[in-house]
């Protein structure tokens, strides 16, 4: 906070009472921002003989040399600043330019002409502006700053307050701070406070205001009241100036603490309701934030709910079984192994060996592979088929050394995903099959972010294409389905392992933006599918453009001939009634 020490004419005319205060206060200094404000006129230029203080005015009159040395000795400690009243005001400006800091003027001489076109001729830009605007209403106070601004001052202040001796606390024009910041945002504020230098108000007040609202506090000094002729209304000894300056120093210095000190970190590590778990859970587990946890102040060392939120966020899981009742810390806790698995056969009836017919310059097992590589927050890709000698051929068909070939169970393909799963130890499946070229890394962490956000067992999304989708589940689980069907003969359609025993799995259907929800077609299961995907490679290499399911539903939306194409094949899990009557029995779980 910046602090101006108002003479004003405390001194009374006697220039020895006003070496006597710059002495005294000369502890308050402009290294650490105070100012000291003069009041030089001469009497016959301030008012007219007939004026009821022209007497008193000329009692106050201080000669230019005496001005001179009077702004020398207070320089020494503090910026100077000056009330300007009248030409002998400016004289004594340009006497003493190169040591004084600003000059101010009172709302009364805002009008006074021949002031303003005088400073036109005296070099301002290195001088601060302060006007006091008590009086004015805001359309005013706007053309004030635009006529003032074309004196090209250093910067231009807003003043509020006015001399009531003394003003009361009603008057004070507190109220219209918010006001002139919120109208004028880039225009600091000076508050000239004049309440009764008696009262308690005297400190607390501009205290009060100076914490929030203003950047410049002006208070009235004085010797004593008993030397003190006149401006004494408002005006504070240097031992009331002194305690206020203390004060100032110790509240306004609240404001430059930490937004969270030590203590409030302690006291909220103390007395915070941190989760515990309501339930068993076990290693290998997701953690679903709305549902596994009450809350309780306990010493047991605990993660926050913030905390835990952000580990699930990062994708991490249970490391180890938990009791009911117990905290999770974050040796609790390990990031999650995800693999998408990739299952793919060639004993295809429809389309014969379609994994190995090409897409452009691929086979579309391979781009399904492309694909699935750009997935984010997954550590494998594992292409999944069986031990026949036929599907043997897929090993090289990987597309990249970093997919790993694994071949198992011919039919039984949650076994097959199990194997894989208890070799490489993966937490969390994400489930395509090799008939879908276009499957999107989208899409997927849409999905997957949402799983491990509802602390999901099985998720997938609604609304997408045929062949663009995911789904998305826990190895407990399978392992879990494993124990009611030794043998998961339907398992080639794993999805109703899971949809069709809600009471036993967390279900997580994710809704997805509407941009990736269409009614295409984009699994390969006929020759018009294969022409469709050739179309959309053509149009992609022509045009060197790189697949996103954004830049596929762009074209297909564009092209509505070719989008067309096989728009009428049926999807036998869709419409093949005797199918799903069967898939409904055979994959319930009977406990």
């Amino acid at each position: 906070m910046y602090n101006i020490l108002e003479v004003a004419s405390c001194h009374g005319g006697d220039i020895n009472y006003l070496y006597s205060l710059i002495e005294k206060f000369r502890f308050f200094n402009k290294n650490e921002n105070f100012g000291i404000k003069f009041q030089p006129f001469k009497y016959d230029l301030i008012a007219t003989k007939d004026y009821s203080n022209y007497s008193i005015y000329k009692a106050l009159f201080f000669n230019k040399n005496e001005w001179k040395d009077i702004i020398q000795k207070a320089f020494f400690t503090k910026d100077i600043w000056l009330d300007i009243f009248d030409e002998y005001s400016l004289e004594i400006l340009e006497d003493n330019l190169e040591k004084i800091k600003g000059i101010k003027f009172q709302t009364s001489i805002l009008d006074n002409l021949i002031i303003f076109n005088r400073l036109k001729n005296i070099k301002t830009d290195n001088l601060h502006l302060i006007l006091n605007i008590a009086g004015r209403n805001l359309e005013d106070i706007e053309k004030i700053l635009e006529k003032y601004s074309n004196l090209h001052f250093k910067e231009v202040y807003l003043e509020v307050g006015f001399q009531g001796y003394p003003t009361s606390l009603e008057d004070c024009g507190v109220s219209k701070i918010s006001i002139l910041k919120k109208r004028f945002e880039n225009i600091k504020i000076v508050f000239a406070d004049h309440t009764d230098s008696q009262t308690e108000e005297a400190t607390i007040l501009p205290i009060l205001v100076g914490f929030e609202n203003c950047d410049i506090i002006e208070k009235h000094i004085m010797l004593d009241r008993e030397k003190t002729k006149y401006d004494f209304y408002s005006s504070l000894t240097f031992e009331q100036y002194e305690k206020f300056i203390e004060m100032q120093k110790k509240y306004f210095k609240l404001k430059e603490q930490d937004f969270i000190n030590k203590r409030e970190v302690e006291y909220f590590k103390k007395s915070v309701q941190i989760p515990v778990l309501n339930k068993d859970k076990k290693a290998g587990e997701l953690i679903d934030i709305e549902n596994d946890f009450e809350f309780r102040r306990t010493d047991s060392l605990g993660l926050n709910l913030l905390e835990i939120k952000k580990l699930v966020s990062e994708k991490y899981i249970l490391a180890s079984d938990k009791k009911k009742g117990e905290t999770i810390t974050e040796e609790d806790l390990k990031k999650a192994n995800i693999a998408v698995i990739i299952a793919c056969r060639l004993k295809s009836s429809r389309l014969k060996r379609k994994a190995l017919l090409k897409i452009g310059t691929l086979s579309s097992i391979e781009m399904c592979i492309k694909n699935v590589l750009k997935f984010e927050d997954t550590n494998s890709v594992v292409l999944a088929t069986s031990i026949t000698e036929e599907d043997s051929i897929l090993k090289n068909y990987t597309y990249n050394k970093s997919v790993i070939f694994h071949q198992g169970d011919p039919d039984d393909v949650i076994q097959r995903y199990i194997d894989i799963i208890n070799k490489k130890n993966y937490d969390v499946i994400v489930r395509v099959t090799g008939d879908c070229p276009y499957l999107s890394k989208d899409i997927c962490k849409f999905v997957l972010d949402s799983h491990f956000e509802k602390g999901a067992e099985y998720s997938n999304g609604i609304g997408a294409a045929i062949g663009t989708n995911v789904e998305i589940m826990n190895s407990l689980c399978l392992k879990e389905i494993k124990k009611y069907f030794p043998r998961a003969d339907y398992s080639e359609y794993m999805t109703w392992y899971f949809q069709n025993n809600s009471e036993v799995f967390k279900l997580n259907y994710v809704d997805l933006p509407n941009k990736w929800k269409r009614d295409y077609r984009l699994t390969l299961d006929y020759q018009e599918d294969l022409d469709l995907f050739n179309k959309v490679e053509e149009y992609f290499s022509k045009n060197n453009i790189n697949y996103t399911i954004d830049n596929l539903f762009e074209f297909l939306d564009k092209n509505p001939e070719i989008s067309k194409i096989n728009l009428n094949m049926p999807v036998r899990y869709y419409v093949d009634q005797e199918l799903i009557k069967t898939l409904d029995r055979e994959t319930k779980i009977k406990k």
